[in-house]
């Protein structure tokens, strides 16, 4: 192959993806100078990163199929623009084999490796292949070609459970499945075979030994088309949940110097085995004392943030420089490690639900201001959407600091300081996560998120008086907003002579109201919860955070109220009230219990129970797919399943009814 196609200067990019990524990758790009094109379906019309690049291309409907996985309109879409290169991000067609070749076919430069290199170390089986004749340790396992039942089933019977069934075109925890018996093998293999199929259109799969308390470790690679190859270092990805990476580090807080050099040095290793041009990752799993290579993403990793805080290299300007034919900027004895480096994945879902994925409109989006060490990759803003078609993640979060305890100080300042209101995310999540002795003492596993779901998931308790007392002055500051600024009426309800009162009550949860009375008028305010009396005070600081001061101490909060609902952050954590309409008229509509309904805008991909069937509580009745991740929806209760009103293929929008169960005679 002529290298001069493969690799030439372009001066106008097009970005195959969305969201926070696409947003990503123009940063960089236009600070190289180059022009930028974006791709949108119709679901994202007003999206951050169509409104970044220079021009936009809508590529078609919602569903990704339609769209970002559409290969023929992506590369119209370049052709229309001028575009000369296509950088694919990560996820939808950025492992793509035949992507990366249509963009050779159309005169494109694909930033990353070529469609061999992919086609070797894109699936996981040939990979494993490649790497057990290049001497790289594997996990002991099945990655052959026969895909029956029988024989998976006879692979995981030699290899021993418990065991892992993985898609070989899979990522990010699709398509995987860990079984502990022979009894669950076959509910596993069909289930993760399905999920496959709708996420890589690639339903086969591989078993492996399932690794007891199991590391992650993965190294950063990058090689350019000169023949020079390089690792920056490696980083920690333990704690996952459903095998789905939640928190990042780097460098590993595990390894030592000599297993660091061990595990960077067959890093290299396994990615010379294919030549390796681009950015990729070479990802290991260790047992504490054995590291096994599990798979290479042949793409830019969501995680590599970190390894550019502790390199200082911007890896998507090395990726634009080695599609330009360019060499490497530096040697492998000139890439320093620096600091430590640590990332927290904000997504758009309901810890407390399963993490049930949450779709609406940001109404709020608020981020800290940049400072040293700090770090915020998003790819939303306050009116986005959130929709149910793409992945759930909303921004990355990513601090720097000089020890490891440091960086997780300030990872978690940034993520109290964050404020997202519209739908619900896993910030308070993240923040108990790293937060919890175990994880600052670095003595975890793959599996301890789920081991330690309860405490992580927990509320941030009852409100206080200070959460009280700051709801009072957020609703009256939000009721005097019009007024101007040099008014005596901006000082809640300022009068000339005489004294009155105004009594509030707020609700948290399903719990009792809670009444707050606000004495005004002439000498100071105050505030009379019960039997106590506070003398308060607020002033403003930016628009939705204010200082309260009650009895002599300040402190800072901030308050965001949609009608009677009010979200607060203050020093003891987030609080959400419901503030009880004075003049009634409260009413919400319930659905009944008996109706299984749609949590979320989604397809129907399995009917587990028949019309009729008699069901314990907690049967799986169907399942949906929803933001590409399937969610099973279980009987509430025992009873019959006496009506199913949805069939497989059926796209539901969010509160539809789905079926009907009949409770159980008492």
């Amino acid at each position: 192959m002529d290298r001069a196609k493969l690799y030439r200067r372009f001066r106008t990019l097009l970005i195959a993806n969305r969201g926070e990524i696409a947003c990503r990758v123009i940063r960089s790009a236009r600070a190289m100078g180059l022009r930028t094109v974006a791709v949108y379906s119709e679901a994202d019309r007003d999206a951050m990163h169509v409104a970044m690049a220079d021009e936009a291309v809508l590529l078609g409907p919602a569903r990704a199929r339609d769209s970002y996985l559409n290969i023929e309109r992506v590369i119209a879409a370049a052709k229309k623009t001028g575009a000369e290169a296509v950088h694919p991000g990560y996820g939808f067609l950025s492992e793509n084999a035949e992507f990366a070749q249509a963009c050779l076919d159309a005169g494109l430069v694909f930033v990353g490796p070529t469609a061999e290199m992919m086609t070797a170390m894109g699936s996981k089986s040939g990979s494993k292949a490649l790497m057990e004749k290049a001497g790289v340790p594997l996990v002991p396992g099945y990655h052959g070609e026969a895909q029956d039942e029988a024989t998976l089933a006879k692979a995981a019977d030699k290899i021993g459970f418990p065991v892992l069934v993985k898609a070989s075109a899979g990522g990010g925890g699709r398509g995987m499945r860990a079984v502990n018996s022979a009894g669950e093998l076959s509910a596993a293999i069909v289930s993760a075979k399905r999920e496959a199929k709708a996420a890589f259109g690639d339903d086969r799969m591989l078993i492996e030994k399932f690794v007891q308390n199991p590391r992650h470790i993965e190294v950063q690679i990058i090689g350019d088309s000169h023949g020079n190859l390089l690792s920056l270092w490696e980083r920690e990805c333990t704690l996952q949940r459903r095998h789905q990476k939640v928190i990042e580090e780097a460098p590993s807080p595990t390894l030592d110097a000599t297993q660091r050099e061990a595990v960077c040095a067959a890093a290299r290793k396994a990615a010379a085995a294919v030549s390796y041009v681009g950015a990729g990752t070479i990802e290991f799993v260790s047992d504490g004392k054995d590291v096994f290579f599990i798979e290479m993403n042949t793409r830019l990793q969501v995680e590599h943030p970190v390894t550019e805080l502790i390199t200082g290299v911007d890896l998507v300007e090395w990726q634009l420089r080695v599609a330009f034919g360019e060499k490497l900027p530096l040697a492998q004895e000139e890439i320093r490690l620096n600091g430590h480096a640590i990332e927290a994945r904000v997504y758009a879902e309901n810890p407390q639900k399963n993490f049930m994925p949450s779709v609406g409109r940001i109404k709020t989006w608020r981020t800290p201001d940049a400072v040293d060490g700090l770090r915020i990759d998003a790819g939303y803003r306050s009116g986005d959407a959130v929709s149910p078609y793409y992945d759930a993640m909303l921004a990355k979060v990513i601090a720097w600091a000089p020890t490891r305890q440091a960086a997780i100080d300030r990872l978690n300042r940034g993520l109290e300081e964050t404020d997202v209101r519209g739908i619900i995310t896993n910030i308070p999540f993240l923040s108990a996560l790293i937060t919890h002795p175990k994880v600052r003492a670095n003595t975890i596993d793959t599996g301890f998120i789920e081991r330690e779901l309860k405490k992580l998931t927990e509320s941030s308790g009852e409100a206080g008086d200070l959460e009280l007392c700051a709801g009072v002055a957020a609703i009256v500051h939000a009721e005097q907003i019009p007024a101007r600024k040099d008014s005596p009426w901006q000082t809640f309800g300022w009068m000339p002579v005489g004294r009155r009162q105004r009594v509030f009550s707020f609700r948290q949860g399903q719990g009792a109201e809670q009444k707050v009375t606000l004495h005004y008028g002439s000498g100071p305010m105050t505030l009379s919860i019960g039997k106590h009396e506070f003398v308060f005070a607020t002033s403003p600081v930016d628009d939705g955070s204010f200082d309260l001061t009650i009895d002599g101490m300040k402190s800072r909060v901030t308050a965001v109220i949609e009608g009677h609902e009010l979200y607060l952050r203050t020093r003891n954590g987030r609080f959400d009230l419901h503030w009880v309409d004075p003049f009634g008229g409260e009413t919400e509509e319930q659905v009944g219990e008996d109706k299984i309904v749609a949590p979320l805008p989604g397809t129907v991909v399995a009917l587990l129970a028949e019309e009729g069937a008699t069901l314990e509580k907690g049967a799986a009745i169907l399942t949906l797919e929803v933001m590409k991740m399937e969610q099973t929806l279980r009987a509430p209760f025992a009873g019959v399943l006496k009506k199913i009103k949805c069939k497989v293929g059926d796209i539901v929008g969010e509160g539809v009814e789905l079926a009907e169960i009949e409770p159980a005679a008492s």
